[in-house]
């Protein structure tokens, strides 16, 4: 039987949503690996919006619903719709709109909060024992989900993992080609584009996160 995989997006673009490498090699390493995926993401606007070609902030708004479906080729859904008992596991790719549009991290750091219907959604996936894996930046959320003492990387960037160990999650410094999981919760996380310099990099840990992730689904 397929392995029902939920993948959570935050816009299109690593600058203000999500990181399109990160969100394709997982999405392609879930396909090659059977699994069957449905993309969400929240109905809520951009914190702002970036110029990827200047790396200016735009004078514009953009849905990040609308924005996730570029990356899904338009076959996403509101996560409100999502049900944790539709699903096997859930992955959450980076980019900055991890810490902009699912949560506001990169503004309020270690008192963030997480958007409600993408914290509901996550904690469901604790409680009930199910697998989840998250790239990049997008651990900032771990302690949120799981509460104090949750076990994640963000690579070894010394600084981000400061603010995650005040939220009250344990960091363990990881290379871009490995995950450090979390037994205890099935968590798994890589630092992806935290530390990647090419796209072969980024992809040697998150094909090695789907594969445990999947891994930990209960059959």
């Amino acid at each position: 039987m397929h392995k029902k995989v939920a993948v959570i997006l935050s816009g299109c673009g690593v600058y203000d949503g999500s990181e399109i490498y990160e969100s394709v090699i997982t999405l392609l390493r879930l396909d090659q690996r059977g699994a069957e995926v449905q993309c969400f993401a929240p109905n809520v606007m951009q914190l702002h919006v970036v110029d990827h070609y200047s790396g200016d902030e735009m004078p514009e708004s953009r849905n990040v619903l609308v924005e996730s479906a570029r990356i899904a080729r338009g076959n996403i859904k509101d996560v409100r719709e999502a049900k944790v008992e539709d699903f096997d596991a859930l992955i959450l790719p980076g980019g900055f709109g991890a810490a902009k549009n699912l949560s506001d991290f990169a503004i309020s750091g270690a008192q963030c909060t997480v958007q409600p219907d993408v914290l509901a959604f996550a904690q469901a996936f604790a409680q009930a024992g199910k697998p989840i894996g998250l790239i990049c930046i997008a651990p900032a959320l771990a302690a949120k989900i799981y509460g104090p003492g949750v076990i994640c990387t963000i690579g070894t960037d010394h600084e981000t993992a400061a603010t995650l160990a005040q939220m009250g999650a344990q960091h363990e410094e990881c290379e871009v080609s490995d995950i450090i999981e979390d037994k205890q919760r099935k968590l798994v996380t890589t630092p992806a584009y935290m530390l990647a310099k090419s796209i072969s990099e980024a992809a040697s840990g998150i094909n090695k996160l789907v594969d445990r992730v999947l891994e930990l689904t209960v059959n």
